[in-house]
């Protein structure tokens, strides 16, 4: 017996679709080989950032792509056509431009030295204190001897 499918399991097919074609402009123009030394049959296959094309755009099929590289690949070698071309694109103004001109000149100084600076100086002076305040230190044979310097607000 043959089993009913159920309708929501069934995964729905995925519908692809696909363009018409394209025919290769080797295949147009009947082309057998293809010389490294023709640019303008080369330049058909060739972007304008100077990349080849891939199949799918040119129409190329797969043994004309292999052949298609290797020509350019090889004029490129010989200078023949560029490896790159720059692009360039022109910039556009902005608009509601809020930011002031740029003023001539280095950038100001700064007045207040950088955040955490300051500790370390603060540091410095708070032990200089301690060492001043302390005193010769007498044990109980009644001799005196200089204590160890201790920093300041350390726990040790």
């Amino acid at each position: 017996m043959a089993r009913k499918s159920n309708s929501r399991r069934a995964k729905p097919k995925k519908v692809t679709r696909r363009g018409k074609k394209k025919i290769s402009a080797l295949t147009i123009g009947k082309i057998e080989y293809i010389d490294y030394k023709d640019i303008d049959l080369l330049r058909k296959f060739v972007s304008e950032r100077a990349k080849i094309k891939a199949r799918r755009i040119s129409g190329n099929d797969a043994g004309q792509q292999r052949h298609v590289a290797r020509a350019v690949k090889n004029a490129r070698e010989m200078a023949l056509i560029p490896y790159t071309n720059r692009v360039t694109t022109q910039r556009r103004e902005r608009r509601g431009d809020d930011r002031a001109p740029r003023a001539d000149g280095p950038p100001p100084r700064p007045t207040a030295p950088p955040p955490g600076s300051t500790g370390d100086a603060e540091f410095e002076a708070v032990d200089e204190m301690t060492l001043d305040a302390v005193d010769l230190v007498t044990d109980d044979n009644g001799s005196s001897e200089a204590p160890e310097a201790v920093p300041a607000g350390g726990d040790q």
